[in-house]
């Protein structure tokens, strides 16, 4: 088996026939319309029935190891049994970003040959008369393109220490 010329093949495909093929492979329907997907599960098939599959012991352990493994596999049902997964704390403090200087502090980042202020609110930032939700917003208002405003205004978490 050449991988190359089978994931050439693969790549000139449209998705619906990838779906075909990944019935053909798996023995099952598939839903997928992510392309990429679809390719690397096929060839993945391919490939294992072209070279061999997991051996019987090394099934038996990965059975091992998923039954040992404590997974939750639905979501808490309700507000009340989410807040028991979570410890109690300050709801206040648990949402703020640790990253983050307290309200009233002014954030201060050299940009373009200025020096750009940004002051800390208790919900929000104040730039040049304006309230923003997030940091990202005021950089986005000072670069005119989205950016992280953690990243812009440089508070990562050693600035948090």
């Amino acid at each position: 088996m050449n991988i190359e010329k089978e994931v050439a093949a693969l790549e000139r495909m449209a998705v619906r026939e990838l779906r075909l093929q990944y019935a053909e492979v798996f023995g099952e329907q598939t839903r997928a319309g992510n392309k990429p997907w679809l390719i690397k599960r096929i060839v993945w098939r391919l490939q294992s029935i072209a070279e061999g599959d997991l051996s019987e012991r090394a099934r038996r352990r990965a059975a091992e190891l998923a039954n040992d493994a404590d997974v939750r596999l639905s979501p808490p049902t309700s507000e009340r049994s989410a807040a028991a997964v979570r410890p109690a704390t300050d709801a206040a403090a648990s949402r703020r970003n640790e990253r983050l200087p307290l309200p009233g502090t002014m954030i201060a980042r050299p940009y373009k040959g200025q020096t750009l202020q940004v002051e800390v609110l208790s919900k929000g930032f104040a730039f040049q008369g304006e309230v923003y939700k997030s940091l990202s917003a005021v950089a986005g208002a000072i670069t005119g393109q989205h950016c992280n405003g953690y990243h812009f205004f440089r508070l990562g978490k050693e600035s948090a220490r």
